[in-house]
């Protein structure tokens, strides 16, 4: 059958403007999954697209933060079916590779996306943000890319899970291991900093320690369970985690930021036998010093997270159900809802620091 013909948000060029362009989704084929769209978060993944700093396979299909329904499944494929309400994820395991054989599929270093390429009208082919291409009304994934939840939660929220907050909630409870009790410092709370300081409030965190240079955002962690926040532009943050931790330094700090100084800041915030997780992706250039015998000396661990390291098919549904069950406020990280043909104005919004996410509605 033919290509459908539908509208996406494509970015043509590096630091070029988005526009709003005709775009065709094949029939899904083997392995495949068509996707109606509904909802769509813009995070700061799709603008770095933009900007060249993934990688320049341009044209990009943006947009990867998304709910929405199957539309139609290619042959073999049966963990979804037509008429699914799902949320997309941009790390389907494969089920195969060294890391899922040892049963640890978060790590997957294999996972799949669809083979068929999406085009514009004239046939160019497009490369979707990070498999997934979901600022369109159709897109087409790999089926494994497609986790099923309840239908219950509305597009806008449950799309979030996608990527961000995901990310953010990962970051505390799978890699941090945040438990009850626990001292924790968030660096960073704009939306994958507050989804860290969500998870160590839902994992029972005592005192949860929001950092960061903006008071709205300050203001905005506080909603989502943090007990004390900093201001890093008017005091030292290691010595305020430091004295709000009665001396000692925080038992996980988590960097949702990504650069040299907010690692280096995090490393010294954390008690000793502490665990520094890192979230926030930094860019390729950036390097870090750090003493060896500070290393040895401190012990504890110090991690990245990879997309939370969640596993799609067991944390989307259990965090949407949380949400349902009013223990994770999910739709507070909803600052404002979109056309399709707002993007540009979005990512100008989020570089100003204005919202926590703007979320595009199909």
């Amino acid at each position: 059958m033919a290509p459908v013909e539908v509208r996406g948000v494509v970015a043509r060029s590096k630091g070029a403007p988005v526009a709003l362009e005709t775009i065709l989704v094949p029939e899904p084929g083997p392995g495949e999954a068509r996707v109606r769209v509904q909802a769509c978060g813009v995070c700061h993944t799709d603008l770095h697209y933009r900007q060249g700093a993934i990688n320049d396979d341009f044209p990009f299909l943006l947009g990867h933060e998304a709910a929405g329904v199957v539309e139609a499944v290619g042959p073999d494929v049966t963990d979804v079916v037509a008429g699914d309400y799902v949320i997309l994820n941009w790390r389907a395991v494969c089920g195969s590779c060294r890391a899922c054989r040892r049963g640890r599929p978060w790590y997957c270093f294999s996972t799949h996306n669809a083979t068929q390429a999406m085009t514009l009208a004239d046939g160019t082919g497009l490369s979707a943000a990070l498999g997934i291409g979901a600022f369109a009304e159709l897109t087409l994934v790999a089926a494994g890319q497609c986790t099923k939840v309840d239908p219950a939660v509305e597009p806008a929220v449950a799309g979030l899970l996608g990527c961000g907050v995901m990310a953010g909630v990962g970051a505390a409870i799978n890699t941090g291991e945040v438990t009850r009790g626990d001292t924790v410092a968030v660096i960073g709370c704009g939306g994958v900093g507050d989804g860290a300081v969500a998870g160590a409030f839902l994992a029972g965190a005592r005192r949860i320690i929001a950092v960061d240079i903006d008071e709205r955002k300050l203001d905005w962690a506080t909603q989502f369970g943090a007990t004390d926040v900093v201001n890093a532009r008017e005091t030292d943050p290691v010595e305020a985690v430091r004295e709000l931790t009665g001396g000692f330094g925080a038992d996980v700090v988590i960097d949702a930021v990504g650069h040299p100084e907010t690692y280096l800041q995090a490393f010294r915030a954390r008690d000793l036998a502490g665990t520094v997780v890192l979230v926030g992706v930094p860019d390729p250039t950036m390097t870090v010093e750090l003493p060896m015998i500070e290393i040895f000396g401190r012990g504890g661990a110090l991690k990245s997270s990879w997309y939370g390291d969640c596993l799609p098919s067991r944390d989307f549904p259990t965090l949407v159900d949380l949400y349902l069950q009013g223990r994770l406020p999910l739709d507070k990280f909803v600052s404002e809802t979109i056309g399709i043909g707002d993007v540009e104005d979005a990512f100008a919004s989020m570089d100003r620091g204005d919202v926590l996410r703007s979320v595009v509605m199909l």
